[in-house]
């Protein structure tokens, strides 16, 4: 039955379709011509090969179900970058317009990638409850080109600054209104110490395990994966994640965190007592820890430059990824 689901699966969004990474993802660091950057950050999907197959169109006819919702959505649908799958519509607000629909023509429903209850998934951002200041400085940084990836490739990040340079002042002021009106949801992501972690591939620009599961050693990063991979793929919004980080992430963490161990500081000078954001400046509490250390090393490397970003070059200057990998560990755990 297992396989049968993904058979049904495959194809609800193009950028799922991948060339699988043994081992330490060495093909996809190739792949991805990142250098030093470690690939399971920047989890851009391998090119497609001129003389791969193309992908069997997608259906449009059959529903497709979830346990739990009495909705139905056809694999087209649900790949369809303006139209957001809303699996469980009483458990949020009503969506504006440009949330729902995105911009028209043809613009990206803001609700499709971040979901309709804000917690978007760790190649993008969990924007539920983050303050309206902090994410209009961000979308202007994306309009202006100052907030950009380390890795080109990252269609995440070149899809928001389209968004970003199409909307209108009252769509993005709708948008924002709309995320920065959610309630950020404890265990979105459950951190877990471990000396391995399972073999994965590079899904729609999140990692996925492989088929069968097996394990190898973790090292020095964090695999943040989906629990149910199909019911992520299928963009529900209940699906939740699991990030597998190295034994002694959480104390190392904490120390950085709260210290900044003499190569930082300690978070909460800026980012407020219980790291909830204060003012323009992001809640890291309870985050998706691969996509803040994304963040981290595109501000050291100068791909983020906006104001927000200058106050930060400092503060990451020293840290390594080993230090990036302790830090967001232990902010994910954390109450957001």
């Amino acid at each position: 039955m297992k396989t049968r689901r993904w058979i049904v699966l495959a194809g609800v969004a193009a950028a799922a379709v991948c060339t699988v990474s043994p081992g330490l993802h060495a093909l996809a660091q190739a792949a991805l011509d990142t250098g030093s950057l470690p690939a399971w950050v920047y989890t851009a999907p391998a090119p497609r090969a001129p003389d791969a197959p193309r992908p069997a169109p997608l259906d449009d006819t059959t529903p497709l179900h979830i346990p739990g919702s009495k909705a139905g959505y056809t694999a087209k649908y649900i790949a369809n970058l303006a139209t957001v799958t809303d699996w469980f519509p009483d458990t949020h607000p009503p969506m504006s317009e440009v949330v729902e629909s995105g911009h028209k023509p043809g613009g990206a429903a803001c609700a499709h990638c971040h979901l309709p209850n804000g917690l978007g998934g760790p190649e993008n951002a969990n924007l539920a409850g983050q303050s309206e200041a902090y994410m209009l400085q961000q979308m202007e940084d994306f309009r202006s080109g100052a907030r950009q990836s380390a890795v080109p490739t990252m269609g995440t990040v070149s899809g928001m600054i389209r968004v970003a340079k199409a909307l209108t002042p009252e769509e993005m002021k709708d948008s924002i209104a709309y995320f920065a009106s959610l309630k950020p949801r404890s265990g979105w992501v459950k951190v877990v110490e471990s000396d391995t972690a399972p073999v994965t591939h590079v899904g729609n620009y999140i990692l996925v395990p492989n088929t069968p599961v097996v394990s190898e050693p973790i090292g020095e990063r964090i695999i943040e994966v989906p629990v149910d991979a199909a019911r992520t793929e299928m963009k529900d919004s209940s699906a939740s994640y699991i990030a597998y980080v190295p034994k002694g992430s959480l104390q190392r963490g904490e120390a950085l965190v709260k210290t900044g161990g003499g190569k930082t500081m300690p978070c909460a000078t800026c980012h407020g007592a219980e790291l909830h954001g204060v003012g323009t400046i992001p809640a890291i509490a309870g985050r998706t820890p691969s996509g803040m250390t994304r963040q981290l090393i595109d501000i050291q490397r100068g791909s983020r430059n906006g104001a927000g970003a200058a106050m930060m070059k400092p503060v990451v200057a020293n840290l390594t990824t080993t230090d990036m990998v302790a830090i967001t560990a232990y902010l994910a755990s954390l109450n957001p």
